[in-house]
């Protein structure tokens, strides 16, 4: 096995707040079937770290400083993957999630996550006792010095590869932090951090890795462009030959609904019909009248514009006018919850919504909904698609990003060859998606042709084995 060091700032089973988390959880266990063994590095939280007391620790490096105090990299296996985790109570002993705290982002997040990618530095250059990877993989922003420490410093230098999972998200400083962060002088510079006049820990990973991936192969195209490029775009198309997409896969093992222990009753696509029963749990968790004669439209996600969600809102009337019930979980902006919250009282039994996040409503939304509803603006790739399909939702998306990578549009010539897997609209507008919910409807009443639909996607191949393969490929290609 050749070992590699992934890097991140949320994984799960141990702390998530989206779809990072699911994908530095479940890769490893695909990339073991492919020959790597994976070291997963991650900040010591209080949630990771109450996670961790019943389990065996090993203390394998520490410092006297690490930006502003001690820290010990603890060695722990959990859920099948194999932890290094940064115990540093001044940095990350706080309540409150791993990014913000009641009042906003944490004022240190800087120093937070340039320790992160400084420890992945000092694994990658053979700081631990008979271990040091061959290739060091970091996830978004909170990662992204790592390339510049490796970049910047002396010594061993294994390959690095930055996968971007939201471009949005670019993790900016003032520059003053330069010294403080311990990078030198000469990393001031558009080759170096230097973005728009800030410190750019994404830029600097994008600007400085070995290799370039991101969730998607359109997501990967759109990122090139002035459009979707969010700044960045001059910058990765300069990085092109460097730059590659591979689609996310969801977690099967997790994600199957003929064991799913949050679902009342199991099911597969030989037993589509046994989904019924789920439908009415679900219907009874979120105050639905019980009803079987129109779909509900289920919704997991953040509660965001970039989600579409303000769509979802104005769009409302046209769900109604087809007997359409709503299955909301998600929080996000005020506003957009206060509307979801006005929505649910002005139509009570017709829409039900949970504001906040529980993992096994989550599944029970995919596996109690008629289809689900994902219409962002962007979308890297997206989870809560693939995990539809796999759950017999029908997915209604826009052909943006990973969504178009994802599901199958049911055209005619898509339903006459049996390959639909669910309703794909364009462009993000109102008046498209009202469109896309007219022929949501149309499908649901060939009863024949919607039940083709879900088993088209419950009998995806969906899972991390093609991903893992490809990953697997380019460690190969920079650790030689």
């Amino acid at each position: 096995m050749r070992p590699v060091l992934a890097v991140a700032s949320e994984v799960y089973p141990l702390i998530k707040t989206g779809g990072l988390a699911d994908v530095a959880g479940a890769l490893p266990a695909a990339l073991a079937a492919e020959g790597w063994d994976t070291r997963t590095l991650l900040p010591g939280y209080p949630a990771v770290l109450r996670k961790l007391q019943d389990t065996a620790t090993e203390v394998v490096w520490e410092t006297p400083d690490l930006f502003g105090g001690p820290a010990r990299l603890l060695a722990a296996e959990m859920a099948g993957l194999r932890l290094l985790v940064i115990e540093a109570p001044h940095l990350y002993d706080r309540a409150g999630g791993p990014y913000a705290g009641p009042d906003g982002d944490w004022g240190d997040n800087a120093q937070r996550f340039a320790a992160l990618a400084r420890v992945a530095e000092r694994i990658g250059r053979g700081a631990l006792p008979n271990w040091a990877p061959e290739v060091v993989h970091g996830h978004d922003w909170q990662a992204g010095l790592m390339p510049a420490y490796l970049h910047y410093g002396e010594g061993r230098r294994p390959g690095t590869v930055m996968t971007i999972h939201n471009l949005a998200f670019q993790g900016q400083f003032p520059p003053s932090l330069l010294s403080e962060l311990e990078l030198p002088p000469q990393a001031w510079s558009v080759e170096g951090v230097e973005y728009y006049g800030s410190l750019g820990f994404l830029k600097a990973g994008l600007q400085l890795a070995d290799r370039v991936t991101t969730v998607s192969p359109s997501y990967a195209a759109e990122i090139c462009t002035p459009e979707g490029g969010m700044g960045m775009d001059g910058l990765l198309r300069r990085r092109g030959a460097a730059l590659e997409g591979i689609l996310n896969g969801i977690d099967t093992a997790v994600w199957n609904p003929a064991n799913d222990p949050h679902l009342p009753v199991p099911f597969d696509a030989d037993r589509i019909g046994a989904r019924g029963e789920n439908k009415v749990a679900l219907q009874s968790r979120l105050g639905l009248r019980p009803q079987n004669g129109a779909p509900v439209v289920g919704i997991v996600s953040r509660l965001t514009w970039q989600k579409g969600m303000d769509l979802v809102l104005e769009a409302l009337p046209r769900f109604v006018a087809h007997g359409m019930q709503l299955a909301v979980l998600g929080a996000g902006d005020r506003g957009l919850e206060e509307g979801f919250q006005a929505a649910a009282r002005q139509f009570p039994g017709q829409v039900g919504l949970f504001l906040g996040y529980d993992e096994g409503l989550a599944h029970l939304v995919q596996g109690g909904s008629d289809a689900l509803i994902v219409p962002s603006r962007f979308e890297p790739c997206g989870l809560t698609q693939l995990c539809a399909q796999r759950y017999g939702a029908v997915p209604i998306v826009s052909r943006v990003g990973g969504l178009a990578d994802t599901v199958v549009d049911a055209n005619e010539i898509a339903l006459s060859s049996s390959a639909a897997t669910g309703v794909v609209f364009a462009p993000t507008t109102r008046a498209a998606l009202e469109a896309a919910i007219d022929r949501l409807a149309r499908l649901w009443d060939d009863r024949q042709a919607w039940a083709q639909t879900q088993r088209n996607g419950m009998t995806a191949s969906l899972g991390w084995e093609r991903p893992a393969r490809r990953y697997a490929a380019l460690y190969r290609a920079i650790a030689a």
